[in-house]
């Protein structure tokens, strides 16, 4: 079967598929759609925790703007809420189940505990520009940097 593609000048340069065939037999794959909302308390507060020991640990530093840390914390427990795992909130995904179940992208991703590259600037060494001077942050801090996201 050919399919024909015609162009229209009305408003520009356009194409369009004249017919598409119909389906051979009906597809089998569900798709889950997760509505994003506010993590619960317990997760940040764990994700919060989970933090603070990882930068002393691995003697890295939060973001010398606490927004920074703030949205990444919220981000890690949203996905511990929706996924069961502390997925990297700050890469796109064509797949979070997936990614969530092969580990790569759980925080502290592969590339911060091999390299102490973190995607999200969340873990930054010393010599990093942004890297601020302290390894703590507060549930209020969290909070307040938050509020009217």
């Amino acid at each position: 079967m050919t399919t024909a593609l015609q162009a229209s000048t009305s408003y520009g340069v356009g194409f369009a598929v004249s017919s598409f065939p119909p389906p051979s037999r009906p597809s089998r794959h569900r798709t889950l759609v997760l509505a994003q909302a506010e993590p619960t308390e317990k997760s940040v507060e764990i994700m919060r925790k989970f933090s603070e020991q990882y930068a002393r640990r691995s003697g890295t530093y939060f973001c010398m703007d606490k927004g920074v840390t703030s949205v990444v914390i919220k981000g890690l427990a949203e996905h511990r809420d929706t996924l069961g795992a502390p997925l990297c909130p700050c890469r796109h995904y064509d797949d979070k189940v997936a990614e969530a179940q092969q580990g790569f992208w759980n925080c502290p991703c592969v590339p911060m505990r091999e390299r102490k590259e973190c995607h999200c600037m969340l873990f930054l060494t010393a010599e990093n520009d942004f890297a601020g001077n302290e390894q703590a942050i507060s549930l209020e801090e969290i909070r307040e940097t938050t509020a009217n996201m």
